[in-house]
């Protein structure tokens, strides 16, 4: 083991390198979602039937599922640098097979891939909460949990607009290189991080489902960010139909500058982290439910493709990103602030649980724009941080 590289994580996390684990983590998040809006193109280049196309998204995201619950616990057993690097090279190729490929089942096999190894953001977050003191570790999250955001929000329209420029392929090849170079550049850079465990891999996994009944505030934080993140995948389904539609005629690119707009509620993630470093995770939890509620309600309250209807929704999608990206430091912070030994764990169920709130809520999105039209979705969105917030209300104070 390097000692200098030990060093390292005993003296804290630089800034620079709280900037480059923020950037790696938007990176590798954000191929997770570069499918999303070139669903269509894909379907027809690869020969894939209407009825299939749901499964390129879909793959992807039972890939990341699948990660987080088995590969993300290993940041607990195996040293982290090695794992991460590991996972990289896997993504970078997966990506390269998905640049090149014409073939339906062959894409959506490197789709479940990618998701699989993009999970390597999810043993980046615990590593970061590792290198940082008790201190600043709401603030180093936060920052680097800002870059993972960026990643999700930048995605979609930067796949767009490269798919509309070079053809849908090109997207899949430049994050194929970015990845790879990623993966070299977090190789050189980072510290060693061997744990402190002898726990087999079967116990590791078995110790999981333990964790979730023990651990009450992972089960709150889990529920609270599943109910928000569904209504955060429900908004952004269904807002690109709303769009498109005859009442706004909005073209893709115009469409993909709009998603951009949510970038601005990424900067929340560093103020919440830096809050909870205060002790007041549990207002500022309150205020980030509170604001994901006014988001959805306010598209209600001013429905109209004029200018005013369209800032309505530029501020409901920007208040909605804030109070997801809250939520989520928040939530990271708290489970951080258990033991060390069990924070991949413990990362790995979080964060599973609450992917798997936003996959309803895309599912749930899709359906009730199809069944009842925008306001039906958005009634539908509201219940999911109404729930989330009676059960707030009911949380104990402690001391």
């Amino acid at each position: 083991m390097n000692p200098t590289r030990n060093n390292a994580i005993e003296k804290g996390i630089p800034t620079w390198l709280t900037l480059l684990l923020a950037t790696a983590c938007g990176i590798i998040v954000a191929n997770l979602y570069y499918a999303q809006p070139l669903v269509g193109l894909i379907r027809s280049s690869i020969g894939l039937s209407a009825g299939s196309a749901g499964f390129i998204v879909t793959l992807t995201q039972i890939g990341y599922v699948v990660g987080l619950l088995f590969i993300v616990p290993l940041g607990d057993i195996l040293e982290n640098r090695k794992l991460v690097f590991t996972a990289l090279l896997f993504t970078a190729g997966s990506l390269g097979a998905a640049a090149v490929t014409k073939e339906a089942t062959l894409f959506l096999i490197v789709s479940l891939f990618i998701g699989l190894g993009s999970v390597a953001a999810q043993v980046l977050v615990p590593f970061a909460s590792y290198l940082s003191t008790d201190a600043t570790r709401g603030r180093v999250v936060g920052n680097v949990m800002s870059g993972l955001l960026l990643g999700i929000m930048l995605s979609r329209p930067l796949s767009s607009l490269v798919a509309d420029a070079f053809g849908w392929h090109a997207i899949f090849a430049l994050s194929a290189t970015a990845v790879f170079i990623l993966a070299i550049v977090l190789w050189k850079v980072l510290p060693t991080r061997n744990p402190n465990s002898d726990i087999t891999y079967t116990a590791l996994l078995g110790s999981m489902w333990q964790l979730l009944v023990t651990t009450p505030i992972l089960r709150r934080r889990a529920a609270y960010h599943a109910c928000l993140f569904a209504t955060f995948s429900l908004f952004w389904t269904t807002i690109p139909l709303l769009l498109s539609s005859p009442a706004f005629h909005f073209s893709q690119k115009a469409i993909a500058l709009f998603a951009l707009v949510g970038v601005a509620g990424s900067l929340a993630a560093p103020v919440a982290g830096r809050i909870a470093d205060r002790g007041w995770t549990k207002p500022a939890t309150g205020v980030a439910i509170i604001a994901v509620i006014v988001s959805v309600l306010l598209p209600l309250l001013f429905q109209s493709s004029s200018i005013v209807g369209i800032t309505a929704l530029v501020v409901s999608a920007i208040i909605l990103d804030a109070g997801v990206s809250a939520n989520l430091v928040l939530g990271q912070r708290e489970i951080f602030s258990l033991g060390p030994e069990i924070r991949s764990r413990l990362n790995g169920l979080f964060m599973a649980i609450f992917f798997f709130g936003g996959a309803i809520g895309s599912a749930i999105g899709g359906w009730s724009y199809a069944v009842g039209g925008w306001n039906a979705a958005l009634w539908i969105g509201v219940v999911f941080p109404v729930l989330a917030l009676l059960y707030f209300a009911s949380e104990k104070k402690r001391s």
